[in-house]
């Protein structure tokens, strides 16, 4: 069971300038950040990702310029506080933005959604940009950062690709020339169903990720069927993604696969 696999921490930043929630000034943002990032990095994690999930609620692809200048700014700060690679993902669904502060940044990947197949979401519809998406890549010479993208994703409906199984979905996300495919539950938190994770794995060669759910007790019985793990809810104290990163959860979580 010894296998080399990705354990991807989640630093979840403040709300940001101009979106409901936003309380603090952009330094206090950064500094939050930072030192969620470095828990992170010290307990071991192969790699971090950045999202501004307290930007509730989200606007649809478009976040506006106050925003990509913001994420920047943490974004710059943490590359250079941070060795180990760093990605991205720009709610929602703000793919072309994410690349830009990830070049911008120096970081290693995004995490895209509405890569492939069209779905309804909470800020309403989304549809696919795989190939905007890659074209602009190239454009901007980013062929270096990785995409990784969500499919059949969390807190959406798909029934207007209901007669498309999740490995249909992760092949043609291949065939559009995905980096790695990302298969959640159907919530933050929620685990993502052992037999998708299990389908997706056998229908493409990419790496497959798990994208939500993972915890201490049930890491071991999704172990050999992905290639990597996003942790966010779980690295939180209480368990609750709003919170700060929890050293102790995180510690124990990386002592625990590390055994595997």
């Amino acid at each position: 069971m010894n296998q080399k696999k990705s354990i991807i921490g989640m630093v979840h930043i403040g709300a940001l300038p101009g979106t409901p929630r936003n309380n603090q000034q952009i330094e206090t943002i950064i500094k939050n950040a930072v030192a969620d990032a470095l828990i992170l990095q010290n307990a071991g994690v192969d790699s971090i990702m950045i999202e501004n999930m307290h930007d509730r609620p989200y606007l649809n692809r478009n976040v506006g310029p106050e925003i990509v200048a913001s994420i920047t700014s943490v974004a710059i700060r943490l590359r250079q506080e941070v060795s180990v690679p760093m990605g991205i993902q720009i709610l929602a669904g703000a793919n072309k933005a994410a690349l830009a502060v990830a070049l911008a940044a120096g970081f290693d990947f995004i995490r895209a959604e509405g890569f492939v197949f069209g779905h309804l979401a909470d800020e309403g519809m989304m549809n696919s940009d795989a190939g905007e998406l890659l074209r602009y890549r190239k454009q901007i010479g980013a062929e270096h950062i990785r995409i990784f993208t969500d499919i059949k994703k969390k807190h959406s409906s798909h029934a207007i690709s209901g007669d498309v199984s999740i490995a249909e979905t992760a092949k043609a996300a291949e065939f559009f020339l995905v980096d790695g495919v990302i298969v959640t539950g159907s919530a933050t938190g929620e685990k993502a169903s052992l037999e998708d994770v299990k389908a997706v794995k056998k229908a493409v060669n990419v790496p497959v990720l798990i994208g939500s759910g993972i915890d201490e007790k049930n890491i071991e019985e999704y172990w050999t069927y992905a290639d990597g793990f996003i942790v966010g809810s779980y690295f939180k104290r209480n368990g609750n993604w709003e919170n700060e990163v929890d050293e102790e959860r995180v510690q124990r979580f990386m002592q625990k696969v590390q055994m595997f």
